[in-house]
């Protein structure tokens, strides 16, 4: 049977707490909004497959997260798509610097997939805001100071009743990189 995951990073539980409690108050000034109910995460990718295939990509996935080195990250401004609607947290620059080779590592690792990947690290408060729901999010918060270690990848099953992600599967940092094969001449 064929089924959604997708790959993500958490923040803290502190941080997946003090989220909801954003998403919470954001619900009761708009109303209901997609992603209002979503635990916290910074997305890195999405995909479906047949259930069977899964253990080939978790195998993967644990080798390569092996190779990353847990760092820090912190999300100190608010932005937003507006094209999408997204009103979200934004790393700083550094993590963002650190986050993107994670999340272009954890792509190339599921290639063989039909990947729906997300290159700009955020974490979303709100989706498919509209334009006024978008002012009133940026309104209700203007400054914010998350941080966190970041130390493994979290996979997510979709469950079609509920609507929602739910972990199935984390893979921790082992901080053990790969030596880089380099080609060498003979001559």
């Amino acid at each position: 049977m064929e089924k959604t995951y997708s790959v993500v990073i958490h923040p803290s539980d502190n941080g997946i707490d003090s989220i909801k409690i954003m998403k919470d108050y954001l619900k009761s000034k708009i109303g209901w909004f997609n992603s209002c109910n979503s635990v916290a995460h910074i997305t890195i990718c999405e995909f479906t497959i047949e259930e069977l295939q899964l253990n080939i990509y978790t195998q993967k996935l644990l080798k390569t997260c092996d190779a990353f080195t847990p760092f820090q990250v912190n999300l100190n401004h608010f932005s937003s798509f507006e094209n999408s609607g997204a009103f979200f947290i934004a790393p700083t620059e550094d993590s963002k610097n650190n986050l993107k080779p994670i999340m272009k590592k954890i792509h190339e690792t599921l290639k063989s997939l039909k990947l729906k990947k997300s290159d700009e690290p955020h974490l979303s408060i709100g989706r498919r805001l509209t334009p006024e729901n978008l002012k009133i999010a940026s309104e209700l918060f203007t400054t914010i100071d998350i941080g966190f270690l970041c130390s493994e990848i979290v996979l997510r099953e979709f469950d079609p009743i509920k609507k929602q992600f739910f972990v199935i599967d984390t893979f921790p940092f082992g901080n053990n990189p790969q030596p880089e094969l380099i080609q060498g001449s003979l001559f």
